[in-house]
């Protein structure tokens, strides 16, 4: 009898701490990139342009959540904010190649029904972002690159610019920053990754609706000096960006080879998939074991279906903000 009334007892509180960790009416995480991020090397004033964007761009996510809207609305407008900031490797801010070109990728995934759009490699769509939800909505296909995606976005009325529109004098400098240390160090193609100040800048957004809908979008420049039209992860579903409303909404920022040959974004919604991993263990295992075993950099924002929040990082910063309903908001830099 004793025993019956000591299960009764259990199941009771079970129920009542079930009740207690009631998934909130919505969370949204943004990131503008990972790297070698250090407070010694940033001025005050940059600084609080930085947390200010970051603070701007988390309130465009979260009134539309808070309003009742849909968690791909809030992904692709914040987004286009920060593709109009020039602080971030994305749209205004992105960075050049070897040949002094913005060649820009981004991606966009609904978890609803895990529709996905990506552009890759464009030069004269203003918001890519907006290009990659078009291809997942207004066309039979995933993934468009090039002169291709170029024409579909301006069919169905994405705003196109001149080339010239993305230039902006740091970006330029930076580039010439990244030859010289090439010269220096007697590259001819190598990428200078590594413990360097070629700052991963890359812009992405994960959320959680009030329907309980989760979506998750990623946009960038890509590296600054890279050839041969070089593609990283962002814009590659399952590598950079996933999302999916049984598990989690991931964007990842970092050293792109890397997350595409271990689908870093797929890999944390897998370990909850098939393994029942939590949200926060399957971020530690992937970014702070497996990549850093690997030898990749980077980080990475994610929201899960219970509106739970993680934004891990193995670099030395991580642009960041996050929030979620009844909870203060996080607008974070360094570790």
């Amino acid at each position: 009898m004793k025993n019956n009334i000591y299960l009764f007892l259990i199941c009771i509180s079970l129920m009542t701490n079930a009740c207690q960790t009631k998934r909130p009416a919505y969370a949204l995480a943004l990131h503008g990139g990972a790297g070698t991020i250090l407070k010694k090397n940033m001025t005050p004033e940059k600084e609080a342009a930085y947390l200010q964007a970051l603070n701007e761009a988390l309130t465009i996510g979260e009134n539309i959540l808070k309003s009742g809207g849909k968690a791909t609305d809030a992904v692709e407008k914040t987004i286009l904010y920060l593709e109009d900031c020039p602080l971030f490797n994305a749209g205004k801010g992105a960075v050049f190649t070897f040949e002094g070109k913005n060649e820009m990728d981004a991606a966009f995934m609904d978890g609803s029904n895990q529709k996905a759009g990506a552009v890759c490699g464009v030069t004269n769509i203003k918001n890519p972002i907006r290009a990659a939800r078009a291809v997942l909505e207004k066309s039979q296909h995933v993934f468009l690159s090039g002169r291709g995606a170029e024409i579909f976005a301006q069919s169905v009325g994405i705003d196109t610019v001149p080339p010239a529109y993305f230039f902006t004098q740091e970006r330029w400098d930076g580039l010439q920053k990244a030859k010289a240390a090439e010269q220096a160090k007697g590259n001819s193609g190598d990428l200078p990754f590594g413990k360097t100040d070629y700052k991963f800048g890359t812009v992405g957004v994960a959320c959680l609706d009030q329907m309980g809908n989760l979506a998750a979008g990623t946009s960038t420049g890509g590296m600054t000096n890279k050839r041969w039209n070089r593609i990283g992860d962002a814009p590659v579903i399952g590598a950079g960006t996933y999302a999916d409303n049984a598990t989690a909404a991931v964007s990842c920022t970092g050293h792109g080879e890397f997350f595409l040959r271990y689908t870093v974004a797929r890999d944390i919604c897998a370990l909850m998939e098939y393994k029942g991993s939590t949200l926060e263990a399957a971020g530690e295992q992937i970014v702070m074991k497996k990549l850093v075993e690997k030898g990749g950099e980077g980080g990475l924002i994610a929201v899960d279906k219970n509106g739970n929040i993680i934004m891990p990082f193995n670099s030395e910063g991580m642009y960041r903000a996050c929030v979620k309903a009844g909870e203060a908001r996080k607008v974070l830099i360094y570790k």
